[in-house]
């Protein structure tokens, strides 16, 4: 297994949970170009990769991701400079699609992704973390969606993610006023799985759950995710016509059988990636 080269990303694979750790601790691992696109490079990798079964993302350090880096938001100007002004709006709309795309590769990766969640998860941060499939934190975690605090609009997934995590009211109440969720409530919002006490035993519990996941068939875990994320958005009918679609295609596979002989024989079953 080849994992990519890597200069703001701490990746190690384990028994089939590859843990990606955000590693700019001493900017609060705030997304700077580098980051961007090493996240849609580490994603694309762990969806083709048949050794990796769950992913793991967590932040070095105190936070978890404070948002965009300041100095590249300022740099953006500069890059989308050109004299007539709608060619500078089309390559604004470009750079916006482009940093939306790194983070929907996440949502992409067949594999599911589970964040442990620290300190700060603020703005882009918040996006970042609604992308993955599951969001577990340490007590001391704090999210907002900070964009409006600067006077822009988030563009890049919170606004649509979070109505399907959280209740719309209080997806609207924390995009209009940039206030803190605490953890608590995060917990209680369902915006969170589940809490605890410390980084150290967040990182535990959730590498615990990860290797759960990985020890399931892999073929059955794609599947549903891919089934999920298009129930999610597609009417029930439209879903269970999927369902049924891809379980015609993979249902009667080899992980079906080794389950079933596994149960009869009472032991753990063992699928192939």
């Amino acid at each position: 297994m080849h994992i990519p080269e890597l200069t703001v990303i701490e990746p190690s694979c384990t028994d089939g949970v590859l843990e990606l750790r955000l590693n700019r601790p001493d900017k609060s691992n705030a997304l700077d170009d580098a980051l961007w696109q090493e996240l849609r490079t580490t994603f694309d990798w762990a969806d083709a990769t048949p050794a990796v079964r769950a992913v793991v993302l967590s932040g070095a350090g105190k936070h978890f991701c404070a948002g965009i880096d300041l100095a590249m938001l300022g740099g953006i100007m500069a890059r989308i400079a050109n004299p007539d002004e709608a060619r500078s709006r089309e390559a604004l709309r470009r750079l916006i699609l482009d940093l939306q795309d790194c983070l929907s590769a996440i949502e992409r990766c067949r594999k599911p992704v589970l964040a442990a969640i620290q300190g700060a998860c603020l703005g882009g941060g918040l996006d970042l973390a609604c992308c993955c499939d599951m969001r577990y934190a340490s007590i001391d975690a704090v999210f907002s969606v900070r964009e409006i605090d600067i006077g822009m609009v988030a563009d890049v997934g919170s606004l649509q993610r979070l109505p399907g995590l959280i209740a719309p009211g209080l997806t609207r109440e924390l995009a209009y006023t940039g206030r803190d969720l605490g953890a608590d409530e995060a917990l209680r919002s369902g915006l969170v799985n589940q809490l605890w006490p410390d980084a150290d035993t967040l990182r535990d519990g959730v590498l615990a759950i990860a290797r759960r996941i990985a020890g399931k068939s892999p073929l059955a875990i794609r599947g549903s995710k891919e089934i999920l994320n298009y129930s999610r958005d597609h009417s029930v009918a439209d879903g269970l016509n999927h369902v049924a679609t891809w379980n015609a295609a993979m249902l009667l596979s080899a992980d079906l059988r080794e389950a079933m002989q596994a149960s009869r024989e009472r032991r753990p079953p063992s699928f192939a990636d």
